[in-house]
């Protein structure tokens, strides 16, 4: 009909939008198909071929990657540093959030920008900062020495590496939440005399439960897949240091390509998997969002 106006749909709901602010369908037809192409070049064909190359020679050679005791040993310890970076991260982007929202004091910008510090430093500078630290030539290693105590080459170091790199997630995700949300609803707890604690566990936690998991799921992933920092601190020792994407590199350059591909095919399954505990986690937010919108309007 001339001179009607196009829908489009924004999340559910229909919007009238002129014809002259809306792109000719070539346009976006020829833009989805530059972003489907480019995740079809650079993500889905390299995660095709790392399945294929790990049961090249059949599903048994697959299984018999895995009964290799540095793999297994890799494995472990890839699933320890992610639980001990989870717990950690948690506790510390809870508090952080808390800090930042909740009350005023000078030096809140600075804290922000430390928070941020790890997206601008290189994963092996972060490493090399640990090393010049607590390596035996560093600023404590004499005194790491004279305690027996070892960080640098051994779990504390790798501990260390990938909580550096991973500390933001959690923080930078529940930060614009709770400003969101502002401080009304813990004053009126207060107000009617919760405690501070059971405000938190009563109040504080319910509203920001599905944002920690958010950032907790982010946390996990990049802490799993963490290759930089981890190879600096961690000194490449077999059945000791040795990640899962350290232990993959070894294999690799050993030409065990199959075992290299069977572990490498483990992490993107296990990527995979935060991924989709991602989405389930976004739908879950997005659906409180709408209910507490929807319940909002009613009153």
């Amino acid at each position: 009909m001339a001179g009607s106006v196009p829908t489009i749909r924004h999340g559910g709901t229909d919007e009238r939008c002129p014809a002259h602010l809306t792109e000719p369908t070539w346009v976006r037809w020829s833009l989805m198909g530059i972003a489907f192409s480019f995740l079809l070049i650079f993500l889905l064909l390299p995660l095709i071929a790392v399945f294929f190359e790990a049961l090249r020679k059949g599903f048994g050679a697959y299984l018999a990657s895995f009964h290799d005791r540095a793999a297994l040993h890799a494995i472990v310890l890839t699933l320890t540093v992610t639980v001990i970076c989870l717990v950690l991260n948690a506790a510390f982007g809870v508090c952080a959030a808390w800090v930042i929202t909740k009350f005023r004091f000078f030096g809140k910008s600075f804290l922000l920008t430390l928070i941020d510090l790890p997206f601008a430093v290189s994963p092996v500078i972060a490493g090399l900062i640990f090393v010049l630290l607590f390596g035996a030539q560093g600023l404590f290693g004499e005194w790491l020495l004279d305690h027996d105590l070892r960080i640098i080459f051994a779990l504390p170091g790798i501990v260390l590496a990938t909580l550096f790199i991973t500390f933001p997630f959690v923080a930078r995700e529940l930060i614009p939440m709770m400003q969101a949300q502002g401080t009304e609803e813990e004053e009126a707890a207060r107000v009617l005399g919760a405690s501070g604690w059971v405000t938190f566990w009563r109040v504080t936690l319910p509203s920001i439960k599905w944002g920690l998991l958010y950032g907790m799921i982010l946390c996990s992933a990049r802490a799993m897949g963490e290759f930089g920092a981890v190879s600096v601190v961690s000194g490449h020792i077999r059945n000791q240091t040795n990640t899962l994407p350290l232990h993959i590199e070894i294999l690799y350059n050993e030409y065990q390509f199959v075992a290299s591909f069977a572990c490498a095919s483990l992490l993107s399954m296990l990527a995979l998997v935060t991924l989709l505990i991602k989405r389930f986690i976004e739908w879950r937010m997005r659906n409180e969002h709408q209910q507490n919108a929807g319940s909002v309007e009613r009153t």
